[in-house]
Formats: C-alpha cells, structure tokens, sequence
C-alpha cells in the first residue's frame, strides 16, 4: 500500500510547486478530485492482491477444550414432600363433659392405654354404685330361688323371674363401666404427646381434638408425584431425600408408591422410609431426589455447550483438517438433561475434544489452538 501512495504524493507535491498564480481554488477541486478516483482504485488494487498473496497468516482463535469420556449419568425426579409418621393421631373423646383431670403434658412419653385425661364421671360413678347394691340383692335371690328349683322346690316362673332379674342388672352394671371408661382420654398408640389441647375445666366432645400423639420411632418422607411419571417412578426406586432446613442428605428408597392418581390434583402418593433420629419431626419440608434414570456409561457435558440451528442441536469440536486444528460444527441427539448437564446419545464419540471456551461465535472450519 506504501507503494501506491507514492504517486499520489508526488502528484501532490508536484501540483504544489507550480509557480503561484492563477485560480488556486480551482487547482485545489482538480487535485481533490484526483486524490478520490486514486484512492478507489488503490482499495481496489489491495482487495485483490490480498486475494491472491500467499504471504499472510490465517487468523488463529484461541479456544478451550476437554475431552469426552465414558462416565455415570444419573437423572432425579425433584419433588417437594413432607416428613411423616406411621403412628401421628389426633385423639377425641368418647365422651362429651367437662375434664376434671389432665394427666399428661406436651413432651411426655406415653404408653398404649395410659390415661391421658378424664372428664366428668361422677353421676356414672353414683350410678355404679347404687346399682351394686340392687345386683347384689339380686344375685342372692336367685341363688336361693336356683337351690330351691333344683330340688323341685317352688315354680319355674319363680326362678326364671330372679334369673332375668340378676341378668338384667348385670347388663346395667357392664353398660355403666363402658361409660365410666369412655370417660377416660386414653392413648391408643406408644408415643410421645405433641400437644394437649384441653385444660382442667373445659368442655370437650366427641369428634374434637383433645391430644395429639406422635411415635417418632416410624417416620418417613412422603410426596404427591405428578401422574406424568406414574410409568417412571417405581417401588424400590433409589431416593435421595433432601432437608432444607438441616442441611442434610438422606439415602433410601421408594417403600410405597399409589396406584390410584387423585382426581382433584391429578398425582399419586410416594413414600420413602426415613431412620429414626430427634431431629426429623413430622410434617418438616423433604425434597424427594427419585431417581428415575440411571447409566454407568454415557458421554456428558454441559448443556451451556449446546447451540441450536434449523438442523438441530449442535456443538462445537476440535477437529484435524490437513495438519491444521480446526473447528467442526457437529450435530449431536440430546438425551436426559439435569442439574446443568446433559447425556449425548449420538454425534460425537470418547476422545472427541469438546470446545468448552471460545465456542460463540466460532465457525465452521475456522482455525483454532488450544
């Protein structure tokens, strides 16, 4: 290009030393015009002289790589559940009435049938107690009356009358003890009470909550799994069971799965048995990690790797072209995504040199180092 400038400024230089006089402005538009139709042909000249010179260098773009191995791919199902128990009840009274005793509080341990409070029994208490005399009284006539009728001593109708009459007030008496216990609040389960809902006084009926007792001894993680993964998701599925809260991870695996999809929520109920420690508590946020696919060789990379074009899916590799490294635009089919990585089941091979770095942009064929 230095060459080609040198006309122009002799022309210049030339136009300059010319004796003074005459129209300068008129001199000054001819040598402007000159300048511009040399410059046109000078870009000209330099297009196809770089078409044809030899002598420059191709432009090399730096570029990162890694190499695609063989490696195990695991694909989770997310799903956000709760932690449960086996043995997590809600008792109700029996009866309706006021408490007169509150034997338990929260925290206490408690055994199956332990009384855990009482309402008011005492009318049913008087009750029982009249009527013993009455059964009593009753009892010895008839025993009299048996003696005599098993000596064909008086009527038959004698006898059967004491006898009805001592069976009848037996079936009070069994009556009144089934409503004096169904004053007590028992515990039908061994466990630790949760929480206590009455106090000494209030007034508690049937159908109502009065204590809750929880046996933290069976707990497990349970979820509601969209029924789009019924075919997927399996009893004995490995689950990795994740506690927000603890930061802390869990191993198990699928020990219930429904088989009726709920109509109201289209999902099905998932479990997964959990090893009994005081720091899970019912009802705690667990992320359910199910894993629904899995390999031990695959090939995987980054899904930010991965670029797309009106022929698919595509990657960028390093690739040998007559001695030169360069890059190569190569079709793949993708499989399982997760978590930022991707399975590759088809396109590129072990060994193949990804391009991880420098890859935007990049062309076909274009050459590249790394």
């Amino acid at each position: 290009m230095k060459h080609l400038l040198i006309p122009v400024l002799a022309l210049l230089i030339a136009a300059c030393s010319k004796p003074e006089g005459g129209n300068k402005k008129a001199q000054l538009d001819s040598l402007k015009k000159e300048y511009t139709a040399l410059t046109e042909k000078i870009k000209i000249l330099e297009a196809e002289i770089a078409l044809t010179d030899t002598t420059n260098t191709e432009k090399i773009i730096p570029v990162a790589v890694t190499e695609a191995k063989a490696q195990s791919f695991v694909h989770y199902l997310d799903i956000q559940g709760k932690v449960d128990a086996d043995e997590n009840i809600t008792i109700s009274p029996k009866m309706p009435g006021s408490i007169t005793k509150v034997n338990v509080d929260a925290g206490d341990d408690v055994k199956v049938g332990q009384i855990l409070g009482e309402t008011d029994n005492a009318a049913l208490l008087k009750g029982m107690e009249e009527l013993k005399t009455g059964l009593a009284f009753a009892t010895e006539v008839f025993n009299k009356q048996k003696k005599l009728w098993d000596q064909k001593i008086g009527s038959e109708i004698q006898y059967l009358q004491a006898k009805n009459t001592k069976e009848g007030l037996e079936q009070k008496m069994a009556t009144l003890k089934e409503q004096v216990e169904m004053t007590y609040i028992k515990s039908p389960i061994n466990g630790t009470v949760d929480e206590v809902y009455f106090k000494l006084g209030s007034t508690v009926s049937p159908g109502y909550p009065a204590v809750r007792v929880v046996n933290t001894s069976s707990l497990k993680a349970k979820a509601e799994v969209a029924e789009g993964f019924a075919s997927k998701v399996k009893k004995g599925n490995d689950v990795e069971i994740h506690f927000p809260d603890l930061a802390k991870d869990v191993s198990s695996k699928l020990s219930f799965v429904g088989k009726a999809i709920n109509s109201n929520t289209r999902t099905f109920t998932v479990e997964a048995d959990l090893p009994s420690q005081d720091e899970f508590h019912p009802n705690m946020v667990a992320v359910l990690k199910v894993v629904d696919f899995k390999t031990d060789s695959a090939l995987v990379i980054p899904i930010n790797l991965i670029q797309n074009s009106e022929e698919g899916s595509y990657i960028m590799i390093a690739a040998d072209d007559n001695g030169k490294t360069v890059a190569k635009k190569t079709i793949i089919t993708v499989g399982h995504t997760y978590r930022g990585q991707a399975e590759v089941l088809s396109g590129i091979s072990a060994g193949d040199k990804v391009i991880t770095t420098g890859f935007q942009g990049l062309n076909n064929g274009e050459q590249i180092s790394f």
